[in-house]
């Protein structure tokens, strides 16, 4: 059977990790194609409408975008599987069979129940944030673009610990365009010191390699507002032990590096700003949770608030 993947960041390691057997894919799709992935090759859109396919597994977030340029290529719909954003609002999936055969009925159902549609609120009529970003983590992004209005009398620049690609970055960057916006991250992936004694699987580990300091600042609306510091947290906060924060997204998935980060800069956190935790309430990635209780135990509790975004973000507020 000819099985291949469209994409090659976390949603594609998720789904190997998770439901695919990485000898049952003949090739990973990108339309920046180059080298491999994961052991297996990755080819161009083009280069997959000239081959034989059974099943199709769209595991990126530009959705509607890769849609378009499939249905171009004249690739059959019956045959397309999207794992994310694929209700407009209806199920973008034309056809599961195909899929059931390759997956299983557990991973389709679990699939079919996971999306929800969101009302959009009154507040966001004159919308900043739109299009696959807002797709993609709806609550995330419009709690980010709701706290911004809270900060414009909270001193302080703006940081994010954990990169990857750029995606959240670009919104810090276009949200805050008078702030210096400080970006902490290797740029290569995981530590392997750390990763490699945590239950990630190669996939997730492999997905997070699939980034560059070029690719992050590419992305971004306003390049020169940023301060890169490329490496292994805290040793890239060197420097930085008298400045006062009062945005600061964490979101680096490991226990050490989570607790590294919430030592830093929870004491620079500007009262009344406020820390993003993602992934707190992610259950695959558990030492997140586990690094902020051990920094509670240390410094006490934190003020905070739970949001229901897809990976579980909670909101730490600045101290007096």
């Amino acid at each position: 059977m000819n099985i291949y993947v469209y994409g090659t960041g976390c949603g594609a390691g998720e789904l190997i990790d998770t439901a695919l057997d990485i000898s049952r894919v003949a090739a990973f799709v990108d339309s920046s194609a180059t080298g491999d992935f994961l052991g297996r090759p990755v080819i161009s859109p083009q280069e997959l409408a000239n081959r034989p396919y059974d099943l199709v597994i769209v595991a990126s977030r530009q959705a509607e975008e890769i849609a378009r340029g499939l249905t171009e290529l004249g690739i059959d719909p019956e045959k397309l599987l999207f794992l994310k954003n694929h209700f407009v609002p209806v199920d973008r999936n034309r056809n599961y069979e195909a899929a059931r055969a390759v997956l299983g009925d557990a991973y389709i159902d679990k699939l079919q129940h996971s999306e929800r549609l969101i009302r959009v609120p009154l507040w966001t009529q004159q919308e900043r944030i739109e299009g696959p970003d807002a797709e993609n983590d709806y609550v995330r992004l419009k709690t980010l673009e709701a706290l911004c209005a809270r900060l414009e009398n909270v001193p302080g620049v703006i940081a994010e610990l954990g990169v990857y690609q750029g995606s959240f970055a670009r919104w810090l960057n276009r949200l805050f365009p008078e702030r210096p916006l400080y970006l902490f991250d290797t740029f290569e992936g995981f530590d392997m010191n750390e990763a490699g004694s945590c239950d990630s699987g190669a996939g997730f580990l492999a997905a997070h390699t699939n980034t560059s300091v070029q690719r992050v600042l590419s992305a971004l609306p306003q390049p020169e507002r940023v301060h890169i510091r490329q490496g292994l947290f805290p040793e890239t906060a060197t420097g930085l032990e008298k400045e006062c924060f009062a945005l600061v997204s964490l979101d680096v998935d490991l226990e050490e590096s989570t607790y590294a980060g919430l030592c830093f800069f929870l004491p620079r956190l500007s009262e009344g700003g406020f820390l993003l935790l993602h992934d707190y309430n992610n259950p695959r990635l558990p030492g997140v949770q586990k690094a902020l209780a051990r920094y509670e135990e240390a410094h006490g509790s934190q003020a905070a608030v739970p949001l229901c975004d897809v990976n579980g973000t909670l909101v730490i507020v600045g101290k007096a």
